[in-house]
């Protein structure tokens, strides 16, 4: 069976638009005629609501992928508090176990054309005492989509993540820079500074939308010049 075509999309911090980005990408996807599911193994923050613990992140990719699979496959860890995961994990007694993602991941490509992996927080958030999210995405060993969160330190946060990319010997595949920041002066300037340092193409700018959604930030985006996209490549990932 040929691998999926899949990707890891990572942040330059916390509520800066991963999930949009992530949605976005698995709508694309969907508009390929691709089966594509989306995958956050580790979510923090969940309420219980109509008789299960719900989580808004997981709950906008499954609405934007085209295909429903398990949550015990695309969240094997779904935390009720809202903290960093190594926190809400130790609060709950639970040891997050990277290879148990992987299996999760690789159940996933058993049945999918297409996988977005969504990471929590940055690159570079803690999961246990001894692993952190960049040891996932070098587990995975997915291209890394890197979204950027357009407000004031953006682009030595920019930097240093497509640095620990590398560090990973990770593929940093391409960038969305995200305008969390309405009122941010000089946006396209800060913009066009860190394409200049990245040695990977600009996807798109999304701009403060009206009413967040998967399609609406899609409109914004390109994503065809990702490794591996439909009908762009015939190599698999």
């Amino acid at each position: 069976m040929p691998s999926p075509c899949a990707y890891f999309v990572t942040g330059t911090d916390t509520e800066i638009g991963k999930t949009l980005v992530s949605s976005a990408l698995l709508h694309a996807l969907a508009q390929t005629g691709m089966r594509a599911v989306g995958m956050k193994p580790v979510a923090a923050g969940a309420q219980w609501h109509d008789g299960k613990w719900r989580n808004d992140d997981v709950e906008s990719l499954a609405a934007a992928a085209n295909m429903a699979l398990p949550q015990e496959l695309t969240t094997p860890y779904l935390l009720r508090e809202a903290a960093a995961p190594h926190i809400a994990a130790q609060l709950e007694n639970v040891s997050i176990n990277l290879n148990h993602i992987r299996r999760c991941y690789d159940r996933l490509a058993d049945e999918a054309d297409a996988i977005v992996v969504e990471g929590v927080g940055g690159f570079c958030v803690p999961l246990s005492a001894e692993t952190d999210t960049a040891d996932l995405a070098r587990l995975l060993g997915l291209p890394v989509i890197m979204v950027v969160g357009l407000r004031l330190g953006c682009i030595n946060h920019a930097l240093l993540t497509a640095q620990a990319i590398a560090a990973r010997g990770l593929q940093l595949a391409g960038w969305v820079a995200n305008l969390v920041d309405a009122e941010m002066a000089y946006a396209d300037e800060n913009v066009a500074a860190i394409g200049a340092r990245l040695p990977a193409p600009l996807l798109g700018v999304v701009p403060r939308l009206e009413l967040p959604s998967a399609a609406a930030a899609a409109g914004n985006l390109d994503f065809s010049c990702l490794p591996g996209w439909p009908g762009e490549r015939t190599n698999s990932i």
